[in-house]
C-alpha cells in the first residue's frame, strides 16, 4: 500500500511540477510496480498498455467527434455567436450572469471545456470591460459555466464526465435526473451569488477592470461578423435531443451537430478541412492525457497493495456512495484531470461497486451521478484545463485561483455530499 501511496504522490507532484501525464504516468507506474514486487517491462508492456489501450479503444471516437464539432462551432463563430446574443439578452451590466450562461449552455451543448474557454474569451473581457468588473473574476467565472454544473452534474449533458460512467453502470446520460438537477442547482446558484459577492467586494476595495496585456489582448467583437445566432444554437440543441430524447448514440448525435454546422455555414467551406484537422488534433492529445492516466491505474489495480487500498476505501462509513466519492474526487485532484481520475477509480473499483450496487439493492443511476458530480470536485492548483483558462486569460493562481476553488471544488463537494444523502434516502 505505501508503493501506491508513494506512486500517487508522486504523480501529483510532478503533474503540480507541469510536467506532462502522458510521460510521468509509465515513469510512476514503474516506480510503483519496483516498490511493489512486480516485473517492470511487463508492467509498462502488459498492464499499463493494456490499460491505455483499453480507454483509448473506448473513447477516442466520442473524443474525435466532440473535438471537430467544437473547433467547427468555434472557427465559423457559432460558438461566438450564441455566446453574444446571451449577453445581449442579459444585459451589459451583467457581466458574470451573462457569461456564465454563455459558457454554460454552450458545454451542455456538446462543446468541449477548451473551445469555449477560446470561443468565449474575447466576448467576456468585452462583457467585463463595458461593467467595469475586475479581470481577475473571469476564471472563477468560467469553472462556474463550463467546469461544474454543464459538465458533471446536469441529466442528458453531452460530456465525457457523463459519458463515461454509463460503461460501467450500465445507465444512460440521463442517469438519476432529481440527482443531477438538484446538483446543478446547488452549484450554480451558490456559486453565482459568491462571485456576486465578490464583484461588490473588490469594488468596495477599489478595484476595477483592467486590460489584458501580452498574449491575452483581445480584438474587438464585430456584431455583423458573426453568423446567425438561431442557425447556430441548432447543432447544439440537436446534439442534445438527439442523445437524449431520441436516445441516440453519442456518435451519431455529434455527427449530425457537425452536419449541421457546415450547412448552415457552408459558405465557409473552405476552413472546414484546417477546422476538422485542428478538431482531430486536439481529440488525440485529450484522448492520450486521460488513457495514460487510466493506464497508471490499472498498474495500481494490478499491485499486491491494492487490496489493502480497496479494504480502506470501502471501510469508509456510511454508505458506499461515500467512498466511491471520495475515491473518484481523490483521484481527479491527484492526477488533475475529473475524466482521467474518474477514469482511474473505475477502471480499479467499478466492477466492485457495481456488484455492490447489485447485491445490497442500492442505484446504478446514483452511482453514475455521484461519480460524476465528485470527479468534478477537484480542481486543484495543477488541474491541466485550470493551466489552460490561466494561460488564455493572461492570469496567475495568486489572480484568481482563491475563486476558483470556492466555486470549483468546494461548492461543487457541497453538491456531492447532498446528493449523497438524498440517494441514501432512496431519491434518483
Amino acid at each position: 500500500m505505501i508503493s501506491i501511496l508513494i506512486g500517487l504522490g508522486l504523480l501529483m507532484l510532478l503533474a503540480y511540477l507541469g510536467w506532462s501525464i502522458i510521460w510521468i504516468a509509465p515513469l510512476v507506474s514503474g516506480i510503483v510496480a519496483i516498490l511493489s514486487g512486480m516485473n517492470i517491462l511487463e508492467s509498462y508492456t502488459s498492464t499499463y498498455m493494456e490499460g491505455f489501450v483499453g480507454f483509448a479503444k473506448d473513447y477516442f471516437p466520442i473524443f474525435l467527434f466532440g473535438a471537430i464539432f467544437g473547433k467547427l462551432m468555434e472557427d465559423t463563430g457559432a460558438a461566438q455567436s450564441v455566446a453574444y446574443k446571451i449577453s445581449s439578452l442579459i444585459g451589459e451590466t451583467r457581466a458574470i450572469l451573462g457569461m456564465l450562461l454563455s459558457a454554460a449552455i454552450l458545454t451542455y451543448g456538446g462543446v468541449s471545456l477548451f473551445v469555449v474557454v477560446f470561443a468565449v474569451y474575447p466576448l467576456a473581457v468585452a462583457m467585463f470591460r463595458q461593467a467595469n468588473v475586475p479581470r481577475k473574476l473571469i476564471p472563477s467565472t468560467f469553472v462556474l459555466g463550463a467546469f461544474t454544473f454543464t459538465m458533471t452534474a446536469l441529466p442528458g449533458t453531452p460530456q465525457i464526465q457523463n459519458i463515461i460512467p454509463i460503461n460501467t453502470f450500465k445507465t444512460s446520460t440521463m442517469a438519476a435526473p432529481i440527482l443531477g438537477i438538484v446538483a446543478g442547482l446547488i452549484m450554480a446558484v451558490l456559486g453565482y451569488f459568491y462571485l456576486k459577492f465578490r464583484e461588490k467586494q473588490l469594488v468596495k476595495n477599489g478595484e476595477e477592470f483592467t486590460e489584458p496585456q501580452g498574449d491575452s489582448k483581445v480584438k474587438s467583437i464585430d456584431e455583423e461578423e458573426l453568423p446567425n445566432w438561431i442557425l447556430s444554437v441548432i447543432p447544439l440543441l440537436a446534439v442534445v435531443l438527439t442523445l437524449n430524447l431520441f436516445d441516440l448514440n453519442i456518435l451519431i448525435a455529434l455527427l449530425i451537430g457537425i452536419v449541421l454546422i457546415m450547412v448552415f455555414n457552408f459558405d465557409e467551406y473552405k476552413s472546414f478541412i484546417d477546422s476538422v484537422n485542428g478538431g482531430a488534433s486536439g481529440s488525440v492529445m485529450a484522448t492520450i492525457n486521460t488513457s495514460a492516466a487510466v493506464g497508471f491505474g490499472s498498474v495500481v489495480t494490478a499491485s499486491p497493495g491494492f487490496d489493502s487500498v480497496k479494504e480502506f476505501i470501502f471501510s469508509i462509513p456510511f454508505s458506499p456512495y461515500f467512498s466511491e466519492a471520495f475515491a473518484v474526487s481523490l483521484l481527479a485532484m491527484i492526477t488533475g484531470s475529473a475524466s482521467g481520475g474518474m477514469g482511474i477509480a473505475l477502471e480499479a473499483l467499478g466492477q466492485e461497486y457495481y456488484d455492490i450496487a447489485v447485491n445490497q439493492g442500492l442505484s446504478l443511476e446514483a452511482f453514475h451521478r455521484i461519480t460524476s458530480v465528485a470527479s468534478g470536485a477537484s480542481i486543484l492548483p495543477h488541474n491541466g484545463a485550470l493551466l489552460t483558462l490561466f494561460t488564455v486569460t493572461g492570469l496567475t493562481h495568486k489572480d484568481s485561483y482563491k475563486d476558483v476553488f470556492v466555486v470549483g471544488l468546494v461548492i461543487p463537494m457541497i453538491a456531492t455530499i447532498a446528493i449523497i444523502f438524498l440517494a441514501m434516502m432512496g431519491i434518483n
